[in-house]
């Protein structure tokens, strides 16, 4: 079978687009976008043209335009080209030369799929990568340990951007090539091996196929296991994420003895945190905090992982719209929002208990700091709370303590409470806990001040 007739049939077996789709090509001018341009064009397909020029090998840089610029006018298609000033890029994003190309490239591809450039908006961007670069891709997600979907190594289709080659080896593109008596440039920086992409290409596989001649058909047929492998593998995360997590608000709650009958528990942990930003060298320090005591917790950049009670609870480092937020030693002012109505907020001072008096207002709370323990949670109660009311030696439930106070549905709905080690040290602008007040004995105390402010 020719390789225009298996180029059709991936595109149909896979449903990556149909013959009526706007195409966009990625043509670097190279071998490989070349073919993709003439399978196109025998194919049918309605397609112009994309090229970025990086700037990153002098007059080469300006050949391959040129070239690809040529290409256009051979087949009587559009091109568009951008320049990037590509190293002034990685120097002010810190960043290697290779991801910023990566980064600017997608960029603009992504601008033009969703902006009008002056030709027909398309539907699809097509890029050239083949079998050899997925094989590639694959063994450099091993080595880095991105685990099942690395394995899977390229995917076909991800949104709008299409791999349609992926079926060919190198060296199908380039019989097809010289059998069509195609023309393109070569990128000298593709014979260097400072990239780790060309060391793989030029110098692990050819050693690999000295002791395992079949070694490269044996990794493509295994690309294709393992993308059917991580379909099923996607499933069974997925039905484990439904049974384990309680999401409310944008908070996502966690029940440990639940979470700790699970199998495989460290690959379902690092499955339900990794999107919140944590890393799968923090998942042991996640499974310990399935057995520590409560207000213990964990940091990603953007999230927290708090142990509270009988539940893991992610929560976001900082929003007035968390219904869990923890209190760090040393905390000034900590903002919650009770309702969508009101912005409220905690204010903590320290102060000599001698020099002040006893607070009457219902929105203060002194409390004795040698009782106090950080961190402290800040969370909405709960029906089964309880704590010592000021002034009682026998605990009560909060949901008795509210009605006993003739609180309304909408009060109650509101109400939050200040935890220490799953113990209750304030309902909030309502009553402390007796065994944290400030006594005869104390000397310091934590002056905590609530305000409330309409939104």
């Amino acid at each position: 079978m020719s390789l225009t007739q298996r180029f059709k049939n991936y595109i149909n077996q896979h449903y990556l687009f149909n013959s009526k789709d706007k195409l966009l090509t990625a043509v670097s001018g190279g071998i490989d976008s070349v073919v993709l341009c003439e399978l196109c064009k025998q194919c049918g397909y309605d397609f112009t043209i994309a090229h970025c020029n990086f700037h990153l090998r002098g007059e080469e840089s300006n050949r391959d335009e040129q070239f690809v610029r040529d290409l256009g006018k051979r087949y009587n298609i559009g091109v568009l080209v951008k320049r990037f000033a590509t190293e002034e890029y990685a120097k002010q994003h810190k960043v290697s030369i290779q991801v910023a190309a990566r980064e600017l490239r997608y960029g603009w591809f992504n601008e033009l799929l969703t902006t009008d450039s002056g030709l027909p908006t398309p539907d699809y961007l097509l890029t050239a990568h083949h079998l050899d670069d997925n094989i590639e891709t694959m063994l450099m997600n091993f080595f880095k340990g991105t685990g099942i979907s690395g394995l899977r190594g390229i995917v076909p289709k991800h949104g709008k951007i299409i791999r349609p080659l992926l079926f060919a080896k190198k060296e199908e593109l380039e019989t097809f090539a010289k059998e069509n008596k195609l023309g393109w440039v070569e990128d000298s920086s593709n014979l260097s091996d400072k990239y780790s992409r060309n060391y793989i290409r030029h110098q692990v596989i050819p050693l690999i196929q000295k002791i395992y001649p079949e070694a490269e058909t044996n990794l493509a047929t295994n690309i294709q296991r393992f993308s059917e492998i991580e379909e099923l593998y996607t499933q069974a995360i997925a039905l484990h994420k439904k049974k384990l997590i309680e999401q409310k608000g944008n908070e996502f709650h966690i029940p440990v003895l639940k979470l700790k009958k699970t199998t495989p528990l460290q690959t379902v942990i690092y499955e339900i945190v990794k999107d919140f930003g944590f890393h799968a060298s923090q998942v042991n320090e996640i499974v310990d905090l399935l057995e520590s005591e409560t207000g213990k917790y964990i940091p990603s950049l953007s999230h927290r992982i708090i142990k509270n009670r009988n539940w893991l609870i992610i929560a976001p480092v900082v929003t007035t719209e968390a219904g869990t937020i923890l209190i760090e030693d040393g905390t000034k002012v900590v903002e919650f929002a009770p309702d969508s109505n009101q912005i409220c907020s905690l204010q903590f001072d320290y102060i000599a208990v001698r020099d002040c008096q006893l607070p009457t207002a219902s929105s203060v709370a002194l409390l004795d700091v040698k009782e106090i323990k950080f961190p402290l949670i800040l969370r909405k109660w709960k029906q089964g709370d309880y704590f010592y009311p000021l002034g009682m030696k026998k605990k009560k439930k909060l949901a008795r303590f509210f009605i006993d106070l003739k609180l309304s549905k909408t009060d109650k709905e509101k109400a939050w409470v200040l935890e220490m080690n799953r113990k209750i040290i304030w309902v909030i602008s309502y009553r402390i806990d007796e065994r944290f007040k400030v006594t005869d004995k104390t000397e310091r105390g934590i002056k905590i001040s609530f305000n409330g402010q309409p939104v």
